[in-house]
């Protein structure tokens, strides 16, 4: 893409800057317009995500069709799935009449969901069924409906930590973010700062009528500087104080004046929006890495007791003393104590810390001791297939949580999309 066509975009939009984040930012959104691919938009709170969503619907083959901006935190959570999906006459109290959802007037079109890590889960079912079939229901009805509208999404919290934390689905979140496009928070945009500020102390020196402010060298220094929690949004709003309030404007405003308008910064707890990708994968393995040694100890915890058990029985026999003789070798591990084989820590601290399911390290030690014994004291004794026992744990899982894969995993200390491929590998029937 090049920079005419990038330039041409912001004219059109009416956006300012020409910071190297930005720049990519805009050639994402021009080179995703003219698929029907879903888009996830992240970034900070007043950076101006919106505007991406308009340039992909404007410069798409649906930009004939109808746009919609939805604040999905904006609607209360009993009515959010009448206005997406509609509703059928007496559906619920107050339905006097059928009514159509946005994905049903938006048909052809392009549906701008804002804040949609604020959707309830509920709604966030109805929605991934959309995106996969096309297909919704009003509520109130049995009846399945067709729509073909093109999803745009925007989110500044950070979806994966909300699918860890069990308030966003984990298949809607890679569902949703075929594309990513991240716009750069204002601190990152270098120059762009001032250029803004120029933009907005004009518009607002016409609209008031009064003389346009101007910085001396130390305010623009200080612009620059400042972190803008809020983004463009806060710059707009301290240009607009400015250009009321500066009453002599024939003289540069200071840096001194300038602060007077800069609120002061906390540090900022912020996390980053997008996770480093390996450091989820290695999450997920070291998840899957816990299951399998709680299983191996299940197994050597149920011989154990089999052993006993058995040993039990032959003592009381009449004939039970000459086997127990003859096969001392087997139950020689009951009478004799368990070695302890130290092993290296499986994952660093830090990332222990980062893993969305904290794993109880202290609970199983113990047991991690225990498993390299069964490794490599007694494997050939102890010949139970692993993949039979992670079965059946995963269908206790599923019938104990009524077929839920999100609660089941959870239980397992999985993620759900690991549940779904250990589904598809073992073909559970759920």
């Amino acid at each position: 893409m090049n920079s005419s066509e990038i330039q041409s975009v912001k004219n059109r939009f009416s956006i300012i800057g020409s910071s190297p984040s930005l720049n990519h930012a805009i050639n994402v959104a021009i080179q995703v317009a003219a698929t029907d691919l879903t888009v996830l938009i992240t970034g900070e709170s007043g950076s101006g995500k919106e505007s991406f969503s308009k340039i992909i619907h404007s410069i798409s083959s649906r930009k004939h069709g109808a746009f919609i901006a939805i604040n999905c935190g904006a609607i209360p959570e009993g009515t959010i799935d009448s206005e997406l999906f509609g509703h059928e006459k007496g559906a619920f109290t107050g339905a006097l009449d059928s009514r159509k959802g946005y994905f049903e007037t938006t048909n052809g079109g392009t549906i701008f969901l804002d804040e949609v890590g604020e959707m309830p889960l509920g709604t966030q079912a109805r929605l991934l069924r959309v995106l996969e079939n096309g297909e919704y229901i009003r509520v109130g009805s049995s009846k399945v409906m067709k729509t073909n509208v093109r999803v745009v999404a925007a989110t500044n919290v950070n979806l994966l930590e909300a699918v860890n934390n069990g308030k966003f689905r984990e298949d809607l979140y890679y569902r949703l973010n075929t594309v990513p496009i991240y716009v750069p928070p204002l601190r990152d945009r270098g120059e762009d700062v001032l250029l803004l500020f120029r933009k907005f102390t004009n518009d607002f020196s016409e609209r008031y009528r009064t003389k346009a402010v101007r910085l001396d060298a130390e305010a623009r220094d200080l612009l620059m500087e400042y972190p803008f929690p809020g983004n463009i949004r806060q710059l707009k709003n301290i240009a607009e104080q400015i250009t009321i309030l500066e009453t002599d404007k024939e003289l540069p405003i200071s840096a001194v004046a300038l602060n007077g308008y800069l609120n002061p910064v906390q540090p900022s707890s912020r996390k980053a929006l997008v996770p480093i990708r390996n450091s989820e994968e290695s999450a997920n393995s070291f998840s899957e890495r816990e299951l399998l040694y709680k299983v191996l100890f299940d197994m050597r915890r149920d011989v154990t007791e089999l052993k006993k058990l058995v040993r039990g029985v032959l003592e009381n026999e009449k004939y039970g003393g000459e086997i127990l003789k003859d096969h001392q070798e087997l139950f020689s591990s009951l009478n004799t104590p368990e070695p302890v084989i130290s092993q290296p820590a499986l994952e660093p601290a830090r990332l222990l810390t980062q893993h969305p399911r904290q794993v109880d390290l202290d609970r199983y030690s113990d047991e991690r001791s225990e498993i390299e014994d069964v490794i490599h004291v007694t494997a050939e004794e102890e010949s139970l297939s692993l993949e039979d026992k992670e079965k059946e744990m995963i269908i206790k899982a599923l019938r104990k949580n009524n077929n839920k894969r999100k609660y089941a995993a959870s239980a397992l200390g999985i993620s759900e999309r690991t549940l779904y491929r250990k589904i598809k590998q073992y073909d559970i029937e759920e």
